[in-house]
């Protein structure tokens, strides 16, 4: 072999070396304490995060939508399923959560455990899960304002102002003008006006979130038992409606599945919130199963209802299902305005929590060097991640303000699914490369009974989504990889440890590169939290 080729082949060698690279456990935990981020989270206000990221649009707008065009009746099984997958996913989100508290979630938890290129694609693909997932329920709360109005005050917008210019035909897969229709501005306003508050403080924005959490609790509740006595029981017929097309059969249960999985997104994104809690390790875990176990609870309790009370055919491009089903039955107004006030304030808290979630994301790639470095800075005063909090939250709105609900929920659910994949199997990495790592919660059953099935479901489940919505997934991913290709290697900090420099790392208005700053960060740590010794990582490329 010739010298060129021996050359070319320590090349690859190296490049492939660079991809799977891994950041060190130690250097996380430094940076989780090393925070100038504010610790104000209790364990309550982390399962309040929980329950208001997920109670929101999977119950006042996907549920009647799954219900129309995916499955029917049989959507109750659609929320069961995506219940147990998401239960099987948040065990493995637990475990990796106590085990590394940092906002990156999912991102964070891949780079430690399936190397650097492998956590750029999962950082990328959250973008779905959380811009796009805000843009949704933007979408969604609009719709319930529009009706709250209507109902309340008697008082109608029109439709040039209020809904998206396009549509989405999901049975011929294509895109419709919306005739009319030019600008969703008040989806506009909620994404901009959510992004406002998350710039000012954590704190100011958990007792928002509390606040409108106990709200929307309790108008689910008068839902579920005032509606119920308007069940008819031939609505539930047939259970399973014939196939027709990509809709309904067995299939559609499953595309339901799909559709209404990104009702359950909200428990992740408790973990975005690591590095503002007080005691991580132990309160992660609570906050992300808590939430879970009540909302599926309440999601297949309404979904029943919803379906006993109309005919699903009815509720075909209904954005406000709940109160488009009441309007069919007699004495319902103050119901129906009560319905519509608890989802505007409901479907608010969902979009603080994802817009709150999304730039901690790109907080923690710009400070690992994977984003421009701008995006890893805190307010001076606020101590938040102002800039990226401010691009998320315009990108939200111009989203919001073009594009029709179920596009958004499709594109955000099959991100969803693509990190619960990534998630359980970095549980089944970690308990090989790290098993003594300290854990302040371990998925029950060992590394194989939970993870491989939760792992499993959920690639079922994406492989099931429509074709072009997972072409619209792989055209995402490309983007990101020659993003990644042209940015994020040459910066990476773990990739390329020369080009961090002291200054680099004052940058961030903290000291997590100096040593006795480490050193005081170790014996200050967050209660409870292990914190190995400090040290420096010449070389943080593990292979």
């Amino acid at each position: 072999m010739s010298e060129t080729s021996e050359q070319a082949t320590s090349r690859w060698k190296l490049f492939g070396k660079r991809l799977i690279a891994r950041k060190p456990i130690e250097q996380i935990l430094r940076e989780s304490s090393n925070t100038q981020m504010k610790r104000v989270l209790s364990r309550l206000d982390l399962i309040a995060i929980g329950i208001g990221a997920i109670i929101g649009t999977g119950i006042f707008v996907l549920t009647g939508v799954a219900a129309a065009e995916n499955a029917g009746p049989a959507v109750i099984v659609s929320f069961i399923i995506a219940g147990v997958v998401s239960g099987l996913s948040a065990f493995s989100y637990s475990e990796l959560a106590s085990m590394l508290p940092i906002s990156g979630s999912a991102y964070t938890y891949t780079y430690a455990t399936l190397g650097e290129f492998i956590a750029w694609i999962i950082g990328w693909d959250l973008i779905l899960e959380y811009m796009v997932g805000a843009a949704t329920v933007a979408v969604g709360w609009s719709a319930y304002v529009v009706s709250f109005f209507k109902d309340a005050f008697n008082v109608e917008f029109t439709p040039k102002t209020t809904q998206a210019p396009v549509l989405w035909d999901s049975k011929n897969l294509t895109f419709k003008v919306n005739h009319g229709a030019y600008i969703n501005i008040p989806a506009i306003f909620i994404s901009l006006a959510v992004t406002a508050l998350l710039v000012f403080g954590i704190q100011q924005a958990s007792w928002v979130n509390k606040t409108v959490v106990v709200i929307k609790l309790v108008v689910v509740l008068f839902f579920i038992f005032g509606a119920c006595k308007y069940v008819d029981r031939s609505n539930y017929h047939p259970f399973v409606p014939p196939r027709e097309g990509s809709s309904y059969g067995a299939q559609g249960v499953f595309k339901g599945t799909q559709r209404v999985f990104f009702a359950y997104i909200g428990f992740d994104a408790v973990s975005t919130a690591a590095q503002e809690a007080r005691d991580p390790q132990r309160d992660l875990p609570w906050g992300i199963c808590a939430s879970l176990g009540l909302c599926t609870a309440l999601y297949i309790a309404v979904s029943a209802v919803l379906c006993g009370i109309i005919s699903y055919s009815e509720l075909k491009g209904v954005a406000s299902p709940l109160t488009y089903a009441l309007e069919f039955h007699k004495n319902t107004k103050w119901l129906r305005i009560l319905i519509e006030l608890g989802a505007i304030c409901g479907l608010t808290s969902v979009i603080l929590i994802l817009l709150m979630g999304q730039p901690r994301i790109f907080f923690t790639m710009a400070r690992d060097g994977l984003f421009p470095k701008i995006l890893g800075r805190l307010h001076s005063r606020f101590k938040t991640p102002y800039v990226p909090t401010l691009v998320s939250g315009v990108v939200c709105a111009a989203l919001a303000g073009v594009l029709p609900v179920d596009i958004l929920g499709d594109m955000t659910s099959v991100g969803t699914l693509l990190a619960f994949i990534l998630v359980n199997i970095g549980v089944i990495v970690m308990r090989y490369t790290h098993p003594d790592a300290e854990r302040g919660f371990r998925v029950p059953g060992g590394p194989w009974l939970i993870p491989i099935p939760g792992a499993i479901i959920a690639l079922v489940i994406l492989v099931l989504s429509d074709g072009p919505t997972i072409y619209r997934l792989f055209i995402w991913l490309a983007v990101g990889i020659v993003v990644y290709a042209m940015y994020g290697f040459r910066h990476s900090r773990v990739g390329n440890p020369e080009r961090w420099s002291a200054e680099d790392m004052a940058y961030f208005q903290d000291s997590f590169g100096d040593e006795e700053a480490d050193q005081n960060i170790h014996d200050k740590a967050a209660p409870h939290m292990h914190m190995p010794e400090p040290r420096h990582y010449e070389q943080t490329v593990d292979v």
